[in-house]
């Protein structure tokens, strides 16, 4: 496994987030974890990247125990992140976005080539390249946060909220390019709180309600779980 979420839980404040979280990736693999908003789709995340600190459990990368590392070695170990609001560097041109990630990151690809791949993913990033990104739309923003994520050539990608207040136009080329960054032989963990928007490439599901995970399987074993469904698809 590539990455290995045993047994987390996760207090922010007073209030527990997340109750024994469990959920695996394996090499090549696309999970995509659902759940409503608020249910801790994002804290997951989050707390994989190291923003923040679960209370008991393991988080292992790669075989290594990376629960409590600060967030960017966890980046320079290589994991991607695009986060839900994109958290592109506002002040920042796209191109300077992109090159960004070839600095934070060592790789045996050239920073010429991780950046001409990033845009070869999504060439409709060429256009904007000088562009801020207070200059560019919602959907370009999201673009970018996975370009840049790209950039870093990492193994695992965790992409939160990819399409999420994108106008159904712009979804099928964002759903595309993950699906080529897939089949590059990246892992991929996809947060979604709209089942609509799962793509058809996921291997495995998790749903995920009030911090505990209450489905894990194929999607195909997802369509007979009527109980389970009625509660994703209410999420939409």
């Amino acid at each position: 496994m590539i990455l290995e979420v045993e047994q987390i839980n996760v207090f922010i404040k007073a209030s527990q987030v997340l109750r024994n979280v469990s959920v695996d990736l394996g090499e090549k693999e696309v999970v995509c974890l659902i759940g409503r908003n608020g249910a801790g789709k994002t804290t997951t995340l989050r707390a994989i990247m190291g923003f923040l600190r679960p209370k008991s459990g393991h988080i292992r990368f790669m075989g290594q125990e990376i629960m409590g590392m600060p967030s960017y070695r966890i980046a320079q170990m290589g994991i991607g992140y695009a986060p839900e609001e994109s958290g592109i560097f506002a002040d920042l041109t796209t191109s300077e976005n992109i090159e960004i990630a070839t600095w934070s990151r060592p790789s045996s690809r050239r920073e010429e080539e991780r950046i001409n791949l990033a845009y070869s993913v999504f060439p409709a990033l060429e256009r904007y390249r000088g562009r801020k990104g207070t200059q560019i739309s919602g959907g370009e923003r999201k673009m970018l946060s996975v370009a840049r994520a790209l950039a870093l050539d990492p193994h695992l990608f965790l992409l939160d909220e990819c399409f999420e207040g994108l106008s159904p136009a712009i979804i099928p080329q964002i759903a595309a390019s993950i699906q080529q960054i897939a089949k590059m032989g990246h892992s991929l963990l996809l947060a979604e709180s709209n089942i609509y928007h799962v793509p058809d490439f996921a291997d495995r599901l998790y749903v995920i309600v009030r911090g505990e995970i209450i489905f894990a399987g194929m999607p195909e074993d997802l369509k007979k779980d009527k109980a389970v469904l009625k509660i994703v698809a209410g999420a939409a």
